[in-house]
C-alpha cells in the first residue's frame, strides 16, 4: 500500500509512532483481524413510524445546517476534532474509483466522500491516542508501553427525496456483492481490499450498516479498517475509522464509540 493512502488511512501518522508501535505492541497480533462477523447484524432496520420514512423534496438540511450538526472540539472529550480537513485528506468524487462499480459505494465511504448526488456535505476528522503497559519486554528487558492511534474521517450529507436512505441502502448492496473484495482507487492511489464483512451497526440513528475492509498492506498481510454509516431523517454520516496497528496487524479494534455517539447526537 502506498505511503499516501497509509497516510489518509492512519492520518499521517509519524514515522517515530510507526516504529514504536512495531517494537511496542507485542501480542497485539495475535488477535483475529477478520473482516468479516458473519452472525453479527449487517443492518438495522428503520423503526416503524415517521422516523423511517423519506424526507419531503425541499427538506434536506443545507450546508449551514451541516456545518452546525458536525463534530466540533468540544463535543469529544478525548483526542482532536479537525473542523477544516487538510487538502491531503480531502478527496474529491470524481477523484475515488472501484475496478468493480458495485463496489464504489464502499470505496466512497473509504474515502469519506458523500454517496450519490447529495444536496450539501461537510467533512470532519478526528484523531485520539491511548497508551497501556504492554506484556512484551524490549530487547534489554525494559518494560514497553502499547500505543493505540485511532483516526476518523467524517462525512455528512443531507439528501433530498428519499436519497439518504437510497445511498445506506446501495452501501449495504454493495458490502454483500463485494465479499471478495476489490480494487479501489482514491487521488491516483490504489487500494487492494482483501474481504468485505459486515459487522454490528451502532444504535442512536434511524438506521446504519457497519463494514469491515481487508486491506492488504503487503508482505502476505492484512490490515483493517472499518465503515460505519448512520442515517439520522434526510442526513448521512459516513466514519471511515483506522486504527494503526490495525492496519499493520490486521487485528481487531473497536470504532470509539464517544465519537459516534457524540456525532449521531447532535443530529438530533
Amino acid at each position: 500500500m502506498s505511503p499516501t493512502v497509509v497516510r489518509r488511512t492512519a492520518l499521517a501518522a509519524s514515522a517515530a509512532v510507526l516504529a514504536l508501535l512495531a517494537t511496542a505492541c507485542g501480542g497485539s497480533s495475535d488477535d483475529d483481524g477478520a473482516a468479516g462477523d458473519g452472525e453479527a447484524k449487517a443492518e438495522r432496520s428503520a423503526p416503524a413510524g415517521d422516523a423511517g420514512q423519506p424526507a419531503p423534496a425541499g427538506d434536506a438540511p443545507t450546508a449551514a445546517d451541516l456545518e452546525k450538526a458536525a463534530l466540533a472540539p468540544a463535543d469529544v472529550k478525548n483526542g482532536e476534532v479537525t473542523t477544516k480537513v487538510p487538502a491531503k485528506d480531502d478527496v474529491a468524487k470524481d477523484q475515488v474509483s472501484a475496478d468493480d462499480a458495485a463496489c464504489l459505494p464502499l470505496a466512497l465511504a473509504q474515502s469519506a466522500v458523500a454517496q450519490g448526488e447529495p444536496a450539501a456535505s461537510v467533512k470532519r476528522s478526528w484523531q485520539g491516542q491511548t497508551e497501556a503497559p504492554s506484556d512484551s519486554k524490549g530487547p534489554d528487558g525494559q518494560d514497553m508501553t502499547t500505543v493505540n492511534v485511532d483516526k476518523i474521517m467524517l462525512n455528512l450529507a443531507s439528501y433530498a427525496d428519499g436519497g439518504a436512505e437510497q445511498a445506506l441502502k446501495g452501501l449495504s448492496t454493495a458490502a454483500e456483492k463485494c465479499s471478495g473484495g476489490f480494487v479501489a482507487s482514491a487521488g491516483g492511489d490504489k487500494l487492494k481490499i482483501t474481504e468485505v464483512g459486515t459487522a454490528t451497526a451502532p444504535e442512536g440513528g434511524d438506521e446504519a450498516v457497519a463494514v469491515n475492509l481487508g486491506v492488504d498492506v503487503g508482505k502476505d498481510a492484512d490490515g483493517l479498517m472499518k465503515l460505519v454509516v448512520v442515517r439520522k431523517g434526510a442526513t448521512l454520516v459516513t466514519f471511515s475509522a483506522v486504527n494503526l496497528s490495525s492496519m499493520m496487524t490486521g487485528a481487531e479494534f473497536e470504532v470509539p464509540a464517544e465519537v459516534v455517539d457524540a456525532q449521531v447526537a447532535k443530529l438530533g
